[in-house]
Parts: C-alpha cells; structure tokens; sequence
C-alpha cells in the first residue's frame, strides 16, 4: 500500500515542495526513511510511532519505508513528523483518501503523545506552497499559523493534534481556516507605545543630531566615548527615530525571523524595526548566517533596522571584516559546495568604542593609563576600509551634571521622526523609479547627479580632502550626508553648513587611524 503526502522545506529564503512517499508492505516490521534526511529526520521514526499509538491509532507491524522526494536534497529538522504520519495512516486504511488530503500540503512536529508543536519557517513553507496550483490547504501547528496566515491565496489549517488531524481528514470535522487582516494587523503598530524615547536621553543634543541625520538618510554611525557617556543608550533609540516599516519591509523581516525560528509566539507581523546587538564574543557563522542548511545571522536578523556593535573593537577581525560586503551590497551570500544562499542585510550599523584600552583618553574628569603603543594597537583593529563604510564619527563626552539634572524637555521621538520622514520622502520622489529608498544607498552616477554643491561648497571639501587625506569613498560618504543635512533642511543645493557638517562628521579618520 502507497500514499504520498505533499509537505514543503526551505533552503535558505525560499521553500520548496517535497513529495513524503510512504510503502507499508508485508515482511519483518522495519521503519526505513531515505531521501537524504539527516539525524533529526531520522529521530522522527521515534516520534512518529510513539505519536501514532498514543493518538488511539494502531502502529503496523509490517515493512515501512518512507522516501522523501527529492531524494538528492538534504532534509533536515522534525517538520516530516507529521506528514509520514499522516501517510502512514492513510496507507493503512486508518485514514481514508480524499479530495482535501490530495490538495492539502502538511508540516509540524509531532511530540510522543501526538500533539504537533511549532516548526521554524512556516511563512516561507506557505510562500512556497501558495505558488503550488494542486495545492490549496496547508495543515501546521497552531502556533505557526498566524504566521503562514500572512500568505493569500492558501487556506491555513491550524491543528493542535494528530488525533483532531484525523479526524479532519476522515469528514468527522469540518476544517476551519484561520483567516487574518493583515492590514489591521499592519496598522495596529501605530497605536502601540515606543519602549524608549529619545527625549529619555539627558544632554548629547549634538550626538542626537547626528543620529537624526543618520535616520534620515540611511547612515551608518560609529559612537565614541568614554563609559557611562549613554553610547548604548542612545543607539538603542535610533530605531524609535526611523520611519515606519511598509508592508513588505514588516513581510520580509517576519520572513527572516521565521526562518531563524525567533519569531515570537502567536505573532503574525513584526511592524516594528529590528535591534540586534550581538555580544562582541560572537561567531563569524552568527553574525553572518550560515550552518550546514544555512540560516540567517545578526546582519540579516537587523535587515530595515540596526545591528548595534557595542566595544566594536573587542568583536575578532574575521567578524569585523565579513561586515564590508553586506555594508555595501546589502545582501549577504552564503557559499556551500551544492548551492549559494543569499540573505538580505539591508540594515544601519551602529557602533560603540572607548577611545584607547581603559576608555578615558580626553576626559575631562578622568585621566588615561594607556601607553601610546596601546592606543595605537587597539585602534587598529577596526581596519581602513572599515572606517571608510561608515559615514558619520561621532564623539559622545561625558554628559555634564547640569544636563542630567536639567528638567528642560527635549525633542521626542515623534517630533525627531516627523522631521525625518519628511527627508525621506523628499528622498522617495528623488529616487522613483529605481532600487533606492534612501541617500546612503547612491552609486558614484548618482551622487554625481544628485549631489550638486554651490563653488563655496565645493571649494571647502576640496581642502578639507587634502587636509584629512581622505579617500575616494571617503569622500562620496561626505557628500551622501551633506545630501541628506540639505533634505532636513528643505533645500535642493548643498551649502557650506551643509558641507562643513557632514565633515565634521568625518574629522575623526585622521585621529583614529
């Protein structure tokens, strides 16, 4: 007796449909899984006979053979518990064959006493499945239902346990779909509260201006300070000052995280940007993504938001300088010897330094232990071309008593946010019609084109060139954020305050290197 179960995997951002064929023929009583699967795959049998008899079913003691097509791609994870099952049973005669299990695609897994818990990646397996035109239904754990719910055009099955599964299949049950608005969802995040606001930090009105422009144009920060200056603190607020997340940026990371199985329980969307502040003993593999089925890591995870490096210098090299590609490319690629996956990692980079080993070189209050050779060493581990990928410097003092004890109120996020959406959507108009959404994402044609300097402007970048013995891309990160100080200010042509800003910015490529 044959039956063959539709079920779906996914290989880096996209699903694709596997076949789960199940034989249950006469001889000794075996349980064979072939098709590539690996150690997890293989523990299913366990599971799955644990399951089936616990669920008031009779397991068979006959000859089992299971082949998961296609047999030359490398399975992996519990998510076939419930499809073999499930064909195990309909092989059996225990569950009759029908229209609604022959249109019907099924993934989860299964626990010993049969009820079906959350697997990782169940909105890419729907995305996967909607494009599939025999396949109308997706039956998966409750949990990752909301999730998958995202998807139009399939009908998403929520099951708690194998047994009410049967049930279903057998017409004792009608099967109820969960259905989703997903544009109520969507909108729901404008009511929700921020959990930090800008207006929390005391004093740093110049660190916060720099954060605003780097908001608003895309920016990548680096932040340097002694301890306790609010590096951390203010970093952690830049997401609150960035614009919304549209539709199909909020798809896209709820994609990612569900890939990464970190999407929180039960939620359908996340509507709100991304903070990922790996610690600086992390892994190449973690930062990057990767594994044998490779995932995403930490510069995908903080796609449309930040990925905050805090003692940026304490990260290995290895890490530091994996980060140049995804800084310029905003995609990630991942090389294995069968495939390459590539990941999004369209994300703002924000990092944190002490400015010498013990963190107090230049303080006001507090004096520096460190030798010059010690300075030196720790400063050159973040390298050139890494300096040169981050377009704005920005020193953080130690904040004054009279700021911290000050009651003046200071701009909120909302009010820093109003300002920044509108140079975003000056950006918007600017670059319709092609890939970019914002000014640090320009090529070399196009800060050519958009970046047209008035001769005064012109004239004080040329010095200041030859005076910091900047580089070419140096120089083009000067200009993007010269652009983007004029969209804050409404003005179509670069000035002199707009120049002198964004090198001020800049200043610190000679002193830090």
């Amino acid at each position: 007796m044959l039956s063959i179960i539709s079920s779906c995997a996914f290989w880096g951002m996209e699903g694709y449909r596997v076949q789960v064929e199940v034989d249950v023929s006469s001889g000794l009583p075996a349980f064979d899984i072939v098709g590539l699967p690996d150690a997890s795959v293989k523990e299913s049998k366990e599971r799955v006979r644990a399951a089936i008899r616990n669920s008031g079913f009779e397991f068979p003691l006959r000859r089992i053979t299971v082949n998961l097509a296609p047999a030359d791609v490398k399975k992996e994870g519990s998510l076939f518990d419930l499809p073999i099952a499930v064909g195990i049973l309909t092989a059996t005669g225990q569950i009759p064959a029908s229209d609604l299990l022959q249109s019907s695609a099924f993934c989860g897994e299964l626990s010993l006493e049969g009820a079906i818990r959350p697997i990782s990646g169940g909105l890419a397996i729907a995305d996967c499945l909607q494009k599939e035109e025999a396949i109308t239904g997706f039956f998966l754990p409750a949990e990752n239902a909301p999730e998958a719910a995202i998807v139009t055009g399939l009908q998403i099955y929520p099951i708690p346990h194998l047994r009410e599964l049967a049930m279903i299949l057998s017409g004792e049950e009608q099967p109820q779909p969960l259905k989703i608005d997903l544009a109520a969802v969507f909108s729901a995040r404008q009511s929700g509260q921020e959990d930090v606001d800008m207006a929390d930090v005391k004093g740093q009105e110049g660190v916060k201006r720099a954060l605003e422009i780097a908001a608003a144009g895309g920016h990548n920060v680096l932040l340097i300070g002694p301890p306790g200056s609010g590096k951390t603190m203010l970093a952690r607020r830049l997401p609150s000052i960035l614009p919304d997340m549209t539709l199909e940026e909020s798809i896209e990371v709820t994609k990612l995280y569900s890939i990464a199985g970190l999407l929180p329980k039960e939620q359908a969307l996340i509507t709100r940007r991304p903070f990922r502040a790996p610690h600086h003993g992390a892994s190449s593999a973690s930062i990057i993504g990767g594994g044998a089925n490779p995932k995403p890591g930490e510069v995908s995870l903080a796609s449309h938001g930040v990925l905050f490096l805090d003692e940026m210098p304490e990260f290995t090299r290895d890490v530091l300088e994996a980060l140049r590609q995804p800084l310029e490319d905003h995609m990630i690629t991942v090389a294995r010897v069968n495939a390459r996956v590539s990941f999004p990692a369209q994300f703002q980079l924000v990092g944190a330094l002490n400015p010498c080993p013990c963190g107090y070189l230049g303080d006001t209050l507090k004096e520096c232990v460190c030798t010059p050779h010690q300075i030196q060493k720790y400063r050159q581990k973040i390298s050139g071309p890494l300096w040169d990928r981050i377009d704005i410097h920005m020193e953080v003092p130690r904040v004054k008593y009279k700021d911290i004890s000050s009651v003046e109120k200071t701009d909120s996020s909302a009010q820093i946010r109003a300002r920044v959406e509108a140079a975003r959507k000056i950006q918007q108009d600017r670059y319709k019609g092609t890939s970019y959404t914002c000014n640090s994402q320009m090529g070399r044609r196009d800060v050519e084109k958009y970046c047209c300097l008035e001769p005064a402007a012109k004239e004080m970048l040329a010095e200041a060139f030859r005076y910091l013995q900047l580089s070419a891309r140096a120089h083009d990160r000067i200009l993007k954020v010269a652009r983007t100080i004029a969209d804050l200010d409404g003005q179509d042509a670069i000035t002199v305050e707009h120049i002198a800003e964004a090198i001020q910015y800049r200043s610190l490529d000679r002193s830090l290197t």
